[in-house]
């Protein structure tokens, strides 16, 4: 059964392109361990009316912050757990220098079963304008036309 760490990361705004920085080279390591889908995700349209708790009072931002939502795919719980083990021996995976972008302490992290799983499909292929037809094609085919009338 598939697997999918969350994660809910309140971020400074001022730090958010250093945040992204360091989260592509952090996916990259998760991607090439394995991981099967792996996405950052900044927080955009965060007021939820008539909602008692949004994603910033989950993650106790400040107005300074943007909420970050993260999820990390696997194939299972057991193929998270081998490559979780191995991103983090990675010496690439520097998580001091994540503390100089955000605060890890109150990053809010959880692993899920995935209980449903759709996805769109992907853009259909473009089909090739029809061939047009030559004029002598076209001359039989409206004899043809004609003739069953």
């Amino acid at each position: 059964m598939a697997y999918v760490d969350g994660f809910l990361i309140p971020v400074p705004t001022k730090n958010l392109t250093a945040y992204r920085k360091m989260s592509q080279k952090a996916g990259a390591i998760w991607m090439g361990y394995g991981a099967l889908d792996y996405k950052e995700c900044a927080g955009d349209d965060m007021t939820s009316e008539g909602m008692k708790r949004t994603f910033p009072r989950a993650a106790r931002a400040r107005s300074s912050e943007t909420v970050v939502f993260s999820w990390i795919a696997y194939a299972s719980k057991a193929e998270r757990n081998r490559i979780l083990k191995e991103v983090m021996a990675d010496p690439r995976l520097k998580m001091d220098a994540a503390a100089e972008i955000f605060d890890p302490k109150r990053m809010i992290y959880a692993g899920f079963n995935v209980i449903v799983d759709m996805l769109a499909d992907p853009a259909p292929a473009k089909k090739a304008a029809p061939k047009k037809k030559s004029a002598a094609v076209k001359k039989k085919s409206v004899a043809k036309k004609k003739a069953k009338r």
